[in-house]
C-alpha cells in the first residue's frame, strides 16, 4: 500500500504546488495593486468617446455575417487537419462524409458572398 501511496506523491505535490501559485496569482493583485476609482475610470468607454445610444440597440447584419465566415473558417479548419492526417484510415466513407461536411461550408460561404460580407465598402 505505501508503494502504491509513493507513486502518488508526485501527482500530490504538483496539485499542491499548482494551488499554492494559483491563490497566490489571485491574491497578489489584490494586495499591492493601488484602488483608486474615479469618474473617469469608473465611466464607459466607447473608442474614445462617450457611449452615445443604448446597449440593446440592433447591430448591422454585416457584423453577423462576418461571425458566420469565422465560423466557417475555423470550423474548416478544425476538421481539415485531424482528417488529412487520418485520410488513410479512415479510408472511402471518410473521405465522402468530409467532402458533404465541405459542401455543407461551402453553401454557408457563397451565401456569406451573395449577402455582400466579403465587400468591405
Amino acid at each position: 500500500m505505501e508503494e502504491l501511496l509513493s507513486e502518488y506523491l508526485p501527482i500530490v505535490i504538483f496539485l499542491g504546488l499548482a494551488a499554492v501559485i494559483s491563490l497566490a496569482l489571485l491574491i497578489v493583485p489584490f494586495v499591492i495593486a493601488p484602488s483608486k476609482p474615479d469618474p473617469e475610470k469608473l465611466s464607459a468607454y466607447e473608442c474614445g468617446f462617450d457611449a452615445f445610444d443604448d446597449s440593446r440597440m440592433r447591430f448591422d447584419v454585416k457584423f453577423y455575417l462576418v461571425a458566420i465566415l469565422f465560423i466557417i473558417f475555423d470550423l474548416e479548419v478544425a476538421f481539415l487537419f485531424p482528417w488529412a492526417v487520418s485520410l488513410g484510415e479512415v479510408g472511402l466513407f471518410g473521405f465522402w462524409s468530409m467532402m458533404v461536411f465541405l459542401g455543407v461550408l461551402t453553401v454557408g460561404f457563397i451565401y456569406e458572398w451573395k449577402k455582400g460580407a466579403l465587400e468591405w465598402n
